[in-house]
């Protein structure tokens, strides 16, 4: 059984968090997602959607086959947990995937780490969580 982690804040979700998912998926057997806690989001805004929120809808997908909340101070205790084949990351991510997999190999964990592809936006498709706020505050302001 190939285990994959998938990982992000995945606030108000879109499209590109499908897509995100759906290849994550598609690298293994079992999908688990690691949805970040508001305080280790520290790269951009905090989250509006409260995290249990997040998870419970992460974990609604048809290609996730479990989700949970990351640890509160070390990102990589639920990835020794899980102990995965794969991490996924996802293709704007922030992460340095070359840091992660020294950090995975001084904890012993062995894993690849790849990064998954973009979806391009149709016309008027928003795939971004701030694009969708965007939206919402110029025409409810």
């Amino acid at each position: 059984m190939r285990r994959v982690v998938a990982q992000g804040t995945f606030d108000i979700l879109h499209p590109g968090h499908v897509h995100y998912l759906q290849e994550a998926k598609s690298m293994g057997d079992r999908l688990h997602v690691i949805v970040a806690r508001e305080n280790n989001v520290t790269h951009k805004p905090d989250p509006v959607v409260p995290a249990a929120q997040r998870v419970e809808m992460v974990e609604a997908l048809e290609p996730v086959d479990h989700a949970r909340l990351g640890h509160p101070s070390d990102i990589f205790v639920p990835i020794e947990e899980i102990d995965p084949d794969v991490i996924v990351l996802g293709h704007d991510q922030h992460h340095d995937a070359e840091a992660i997999e020294t950090q995975l190999a001084e904890r012993g964990v062995d894993c690849a780490v790849r990064r998954a592809s973009g979806r391009s936006a149709d016309e008027d498709e928003l795939l971004s969580t701030g694009q969708i706020i965007d939206r919402i505050l110029a025409t409810r302001t």
